[in-house]
């Protein structure tokens, strides 16, 4: 959620900082800013909407030494140019991920010692804090340490003091920031594709880590102000990973990649039939909560039910925005399970910390390492899946599904044949990538205003992230509905023109899901199943899925509501990889 890129070098720094900057562009925002140093004057330029109106107000030619920039996702205030990043407060300009909890009463402390406000946002009110403790100490390392004691929630600062024209200060809280190094200048980022076309190597900051760099130089130090020493990374990669390959959307392009990521965690997390030694052992609890958020959450409503099949454990999934405000029943046999893509995403952190106050053992399934999660919870799983740049996960879902599964069937009897089962599955991807005409149900769903996911069991938890791959890139309102609940009184919303996509997988309940499908046909909706049932009475436009085991079976059908999802928003001119309102890493709650 939202982007930072910040800059230091010899020449071409504006282009530098914009070319990180779209490479962000996968985060999810409203508007984009640039602050830069010319001739010891600082430079802000900030638009609403898309970098590309930024960048007809930017003079390329400029002759900046150093420059801080941001994509601006709206918390405080509406998306506009005024409330766009950078933000300036006497001599100090800045751009802020995160969100400053306390800046209401901030504000009003400040506008009595005279200063004066032009946004509605927090981020305004951090800059005037800092620059006020500035004034006071004439010592910008001091004053960032002091701010933290000020400033609560969480943050990540990329700083410019007009008395310092060749430093960029930058510190984190709660919000990722990385330092990437080179012999051609460094820049400062929230991920890592932004620093790419600088260099591979970087460090990771921790929480409360301050970073000063110029052009030559990067320092490090801690809360204190003692100088520190960071590990220097390399990321293995390249800009390949965040390239289109030829695809119309990175959506298309990851959901492809989905048979490789399947074939990587098997080679990964099992050998000659069984499911590594070292993998996780949830077999020595007695309760597991799953938490996570959006797509997340319904790949752990899917390991739920592998794990209460095969493994035998009580599982329940919670949100992780509500985790931590309910009543939760901890023990010292329970396992808290956090799931999450970015490894940021700020609910589930915050569930993580819970779990760690009350001394229960954590375990982390992400897809990025380094992150806040994965170095937070006492036992990690990467699920390897590689950049995801499309807002609306694909590979990554896939992979949280695959992770679970392989955490259930640990140990258990048939443990190896179901693992020959699943080296099926990337060949299955590729098949129902390529035989499928989506275009076809696309059309015929494109035009609903209201739309049913239905499902029973299992194929209920897949409905859950069909339906919301479907809302989050079309913008159609689509609910995913357990089957049998909808005579309860949802079937009243029911007509010719609602929408139905029905999942029947589960040959142990399909006869009362098909039972509930009629209930919907008789009242003039118009089914479109995902089955494996070939001689069905049940639909009126099908997509056949192949029968396999009862393990495989529920994965099947993952592809096909992803490119259903995928060519409904095409038709519709949507924007694929980045939809309205919506960010790829939620590190505000």
């Amino acid at each position: 959620m939202c982007g930072i890129v910040s800059y230091a070098g010899n020449k071409d720094v504006i282009r530098r900082i914009i070319t990180g900057l779209k490479s962000l562009e996968y985060r999810g925002y409203d508007s984009a800013g640039i602050a830069y140093m010319k001739d010891n004057k600082i430079n802000i330029i900030k638009k609403e909407g898309c970098i590309c109106n930024l960048e007809k107000e930017i003079n390329y030619d400029d002759k900046a030494s150093i420059g801080i920039a941001h994509t601006r996702w709206a918390t405080h205030g509406k998306a506009d140019d005024i409330n766009s990043h950078p933000h300036r407060q006497g001599k100090i300009t800045l751009v802020h991920n995160g969100i400053i909890e306390n800046y209401d009463i901030l504000k009003k402390e400040l506008i009595k010692k005279g200063y004066i406000f032009k946004s509605d946002t927090d981020t305004e009110v951090a800059a005037a804090v800092i620059d006020d403790l500035y004034n006071e100490n004439n010592d910008m390392i001091k004053a960032i340490s002091l701010a933290t004691e000020i400033l609560k929630g969480s943050y990540a600062f990329n700083i410019i003091n007009d008395d310092i024209s060749d430093k960029i200060f930058g510190i984190r809280k709660d919000s990722p920031l990385i330092v990437g190094i080179s012999e051609d200048g460094n820049i400062l980022a929230s991920d890592i594709p932004a620093t790419l076309h600088v260099t591979n190597r970087y460090v990771v900051l921790d929480n409360y880590d301050i970073v000063v760099l110029d052009k030559d130089h990067v320092k490090f130090y801690d809360i204190k102000g003692k100088e520190i020493k960071k590990e220097v990374k390399i990321f293995a990669n390249d800009n390949e990973v965040i390239s289109k390959g030829g695809y119309d959307h990175y959506m298309l392009k990851e959901i492809n990649e989905e048979s490789e990521v399947v074939k990587k965690l098997i080679s990964l997390y099992t050998n000659s039939g069984k499911v590594n030694d070292d993998l996780f052992d949830i077999r020595k609890y007695k309760n597991i909560d799953i938490v996570a958020c959006g797509s997340a959450s319904f790949a752990g409503q899917v390991g739920k039910y592998y794990i209460e099949k095969y493994a035998n454990i009580r599982t329940s999934v919670y949100f992780a925005s509500e985790y931590r405000y309910q009543k939760n029943f901890f023990d010292n046999d329970t396992l808290v399970i956090l799931i999450s893509q970015s490894g940021e995403t700020a609910d589930t952190l915050a569930a993580l910390k819970l779990a760690k106050e009350n001394n229960i053992d954590t375990l982390a399934i992400v897809n990025r390492r380094d992150s806040s999660i994965a170095r937070e919870a006492k036992d990690v799983i990467y699920t390897e899946a590689g950049i995801e740049i499309a807002v609306a996960t694909t590979k990554a879902y896939l992979a949280q599904v695959i992770v679970l599964l392989l955490l259930a069937i640990k140990g258990i009897n048939n443990e190896t044949e179901i693992l020959e089962d699943l080296k099926l599955l990337p060949n299955i991807i590729t098949k129902y990538i390529n035989d499928y005409d989506y275009e076809n149900i696309a059309d015929l769903i494109k035009d609903k205003e209201h739309i049913f996911y239905l499902g029973r069991g299992i194929d209920y938890y897949l409905s859950m992230e069909g339906s919301l791959k479907l809302k989050e890139i079309s913008y159609i309102h689509s609910e995913a509905f357990q089957a049998g609940e909808l005579k309860h009184g949802s079937i009243s919303l029911i007509d010719e023109n609602f929408g139905v996509i029905a999942v029947v997988t589960d040959k142990s309940i399909c006869d009362k899901t098909i039972s509930n499908l009629k209930e919907v046909s008789a009242r003039g909706a118009k089914i479109i199943a995902i089955t494996n049932i070939k001689d069905d009475n049940f639909s009126d436009y099908k997509i056949l899925v192949d029968d396999y085991s009862e393990v495989l079976n529920p994965l099947t059908v993952v592809i096909p509501m992803q490119l259903i999802a995928y060519n409904t928003a095409k038709k519709k001119n949507c924007d694929i990889d980045k939809p309205r309102n919506l960010a790829k890493s939620v590190t505000v709650e």
